[in-house]
């Protein structure tokens, strides 16, 4: 089943054509508490490693305009850091490859004078002025200073099989690849966001920790994630369980596989998993993303040979970012990524009993990760 951890992974996969036409980055976003207000905010951080094959000391940005007319393309590593909320922000740092270190065994790590990664810890800190942010669109971010010191216990991984296994990587087949050590994952220590301390405390952080790499993303992209949950059939907390949900349209060799979709959900101990590669399970899934001037909506229907979830999702939109990512061609194609850490859902969760469906819970999601977006027409 899919909650096996491998932290084989987890480590830099930049090698072969990726190390010339790739990207690989380590996702982190968790909850923190207002030292002073006991106000709750979401945070992300994420350390996103580009082309070491073109790599310089200084990072080559791609979309510096004299980079895109000369077909340039990018090589750093970016740290993104920034919350989500009335006054979300995103912010991003870069470093070129002779800045950095970067351990290409397990457990993997990234170090450089400013930030560092790792299985069991990260920090760093970026600081960016209005003027810079204006005067640099090839930055991709906005203004505003963000601190974070936390160690990572990482408890609960979603494994999507040979997809990602050693052969398929060695092969790199698909376009886009996705590992979830940590569906649930324990942050410990402290964020300063624009001089503002936040404590983030292991069982109340809601944390996750996921890692992509690849040679480009996928469009449509939708990601849902939470294990703050809640069921409505008992009215207690669902301890230790977590469900995630990502995908849209995947690539093999060039080859689209069109609305197709990876879900787990690990439910009081028992595995609930919709995952198309296993094809034994005869997996169907169906989703929709809607949105009003307001709201982001998700709609989500998943079976297999022995049970059904159907996920909904919304998300305000004052709360969210849209997110910024450049290909490692140079490319920028996602410019309406939505992205948010708010979002709050409802979760129905059905077993298959000779012909009929039997309810077995039904679910309050809380703190959802949701994601979504289509490249440019």
């Amino acid at each position: 089943m899919f909650a096996k951890s491998d932290v084989s992974r987890n480590k830099c996969m930049l090698f072969s054509g990726f190390a010339f036409n790739g990207y690989d980055w380590w996702w982190h976003n968790f909850t923190g508490i207002n030292e002073k207000t006991g106000e709750k905010k979401t945070f992300f951080i994420e350390y996103y490693l580009c082309n070491p094959g073109h790599g310089r000391k200084e990072a080559v940005l791609g979309q510096l305009e004299a980079n895109k007319n000369k077909g340039i393309k990018p090589s750093y590593l970016m740290v993104k850091a920034g919350c989500w909320g009335e006054d979300s922000l995103e912010l991003n740092k870069f470093y070129g490859w002779g800045e950095i270190a970067v351990s290409r065994s397990v457990p993997y790590s990234i170090n450089c004078k400013d930030c560092f990664a790792s299985e069991n810890s990260i920090t760093g800190m970026i600081s960016i002025d209005e003027q810079t942010a204006k005067d640099h669109p090839e930055y991709m971010t906005d203004a505003g200073s963000m601190y974070w010191n936390l160690k990572v216990s990482k408890n609960l991984p979603f494994n999507v099989g040979y997809g990602a296994s050693k052969l398929f990587r060695d092969l790199e087949a698909f376009e886009m690849y996705w590992h979830v050590e940590g569906m649930r994952t324990l942050f410990d220590g402290e964020v300063v966001l624009n001089g503002v301390t936040y404590k983030v405390i292991p069982n109340k952080c809601y944390g996750y920790a996921d890692k992509n790499w690849g040679r480009d993303f996928t469009s449509p992209w939708l990601w849902l994630s939470s294990n703050n949950l809640k069921s409505r059939l008992t009215g207690k907390k669902l301890k230790g369980s977590a469900f995630d949900i990502g995908g849209g349209c995947p690539k093999i060799y060039m080859v689209s596989l069109k609305r197709k979709l990876l879900g787990a959900f690990y439910y009081r101990g028992e595995e609930y998993e919709y995952n198309f590669s296993k094809f034994w399970d005869k997996v169907h899934t169906r989703f929709r993303f809607y949105e009003t001037e307001d709201a982001a909506y998700w709609y989500v229907a998943q079976e297999n040979l022995d049970s059904v979830m159907i996920t909904k999702v919304k998300c305000l939109k004052k709360d969210m970012i849209y997110i910024n990512y450049e290909s490692p061609d140079g490319m920028k194609r996602h410019n309406k990524l939505l992205n948010g850490g708010t979002g709050i859902g409802r979760i129905k969760l059905y077993k298959k009993l000779g012909g009929k469906l039997k309810l077995i819970d039904d679910i309050d999601a809380y703190n959802v990760g949701c994601e979504y977006g289509e490249y440019d027409k």
